[in-house]
């Protein structure tokens, strides 16, 4: 497979997840990974850390064990306006921002609804990733949520982790669904782990057969290439730039 990058994974700092980020670093290396991230849940999800943490992120080195460390959070998709649980004065400081909606958090309502939560956290130029948008218990139209990540440059992901969940509704139709919709419109996605504990980095054992049987292009996958997947963080940090740019 040789995937050189998994940009979805947790440490104790989350609350529910078991590693520390010098061990996460230690089997990100074991598993020929160049680039890892590593990116907690904000402050809404229970037991998770405070703003606090990620202010003083700076002081972790980006680099162990030969492996390049992203280091940021998993936002939490409050409403239907995409609002997300941090700060712009904290969230300029994570190397990477995913948003995601958590059932717990955001009560699901009708499909334009949650598609609306979904677009709108897109349409910020300050999120990289929308994670797991996959759940029938918060249906979504795919449509219009593939061509939103194609317009603003935002990916969409595949995580191994939803296909294990048993509260999860239909993840493996709905990732077809997205993958069939992105090979449509030419979008990339990403495939991340969502490890929650350091032996789960860059595990795809779920996810790469949806892949597979929907015959997805390999080059629609960012995860062959650190540096192409650096460049794009590069791209949205200058989309991210002009925007606030343009709003002054």
């Amino acid at each position: 497979m040789n995937f050189e990058l998994d940009m979805h994974t947790h440490t104790i700092a989350s609350g529910h997840a078991y590693g520390t980020i010098t061990e996460m670093a230690k089997e990100a290396a074991v598993r020929g990974l160049k680039l890892l991230g590593i990116t907690e849940h904000t402050h809404h999800m229970p037991g998770t850390c405070n703003d606090l943490y990620f202010v003083n992120l700076r002081v972790v080195p980006r680099e162990m064990y030969g492996v390049r460390l992203m280091l940021g959070a998993e936002l939490n998709i409050m409403d239907d306006q995409g609002t997300t649980d941090l700060p712009e004065r904290i969230m300029k400081r994570l190397d990477i921002r995913i948003a995601s909606i958590h059932g717990n958090l955001f009560p699901p309502g009708t499909i334009q609804h949650n598609t609306s939560a979904i677009v709108n956290a897109i349409k910020n130029p300050a999120i990289d990733i929308i994670g797991h948008p996959d759940d029938s218990n918060c249906p979504l139209d795919y449509e219009q949520i593939v061509q939103a990540s194609k317009e603003y440059h935002t990916l969409l992901e595949i995580n191994n982790n939803s296909l294990r969940s048993p509260s999860r509704k239909n993840v493996r139709e709905n990732m077809t669904v997205i993958l069939k919709l992105c090979k449509k419109y030419d979008v990339p996605v990403i495939l991340n782990s969502d490890a929650h504990f350091m032996t789960d980095i860059a595990n795809t054992d779920h996810s790469m057969p949806v892949v597979e049987e929907a015959d997805f292009p390999k080059e629609l996958i960012i995860n062959y290439s650190a540096e192409r997947f650096e460049a794009y963080i590069v791209e949205n940090r200058t989309r991210e730039k002009a925007y606030k740019e343009s709003k002054k």
